[in-house]
């Protein structure tokens, strides 16, 4: 009896993240000097601009004194560790479930090669309107992100297609 197919080779979602990640943040630190100064795309709603943070999302612990960097590697690790394992227990074919987990670990793995590299992560890409302005954000951010919202999505629809009554 063969064992069945597991869901690892989805992993190759994760490079294509971490790829475009990493070469969208090549490109941001030499297409958006100094760092700061906005550069319209859609005017009113979406500027490029070049950013850096040594925290986490909206630069939390950003203002730490330097150990913040190892505890988010680690972080990282940890978590893309409990992923990929979770990815070798699905079935191939379940792409609800391994499209939404590569998607993080490609995040999670693009922004820990900034951080092991230049001790903080590139961000490059702001969402604004008005006086309001989210975040600056990167691609790796958009990995974890839309992984997350699938996660939630697909796992509420599951629900529902098993028949469980609320």
């Amino acid at each position: 009896m063969h064992p069945k197919p597991n869901a690892l080779p989805w992993l190759f979602v994760s490079l294509l993240v971490i790829a475009l990640d990493q070469l969208s943040k090549f490109w941001a630190l030499h297409a958006l000097q100094p760092a700061g100064m906005p550069h319209p795309v859609i005017p009113g709603f979406l500027n490029w601009t070049l950013a850096f943070n040594t925290g986490a999302a909206f630069s939390f612990l950003a203002e730490s004194t330097g150990w913040q960097r190892w505890f988010f590697v680690a972080l990282a690790l940890l978590i893309s560790g409990a992923l990929v394992a979770w990815l070798a227990r699905t079935p191939r074919r379940d792409w609800r479930t391994a499209l939404p987990l590569a998607f993080v670990v490609g995040g999670a793995l693009g922004n820990l090669v900034d951080r092991l590299h230049a001790a903080q992560v590139t961000d490059f890409i702001q969402v604004y309107y008005r006086q309001w302005s989210y975040p600056v954000f990167n691609v790796a951010d958009c990995g974890i992100t839309v992984g997350a919202v699938l996660l939630i999505l697909f796992g509420m629809r599951s629900g529902k297609d098993a028949g469980y009554v609320r």
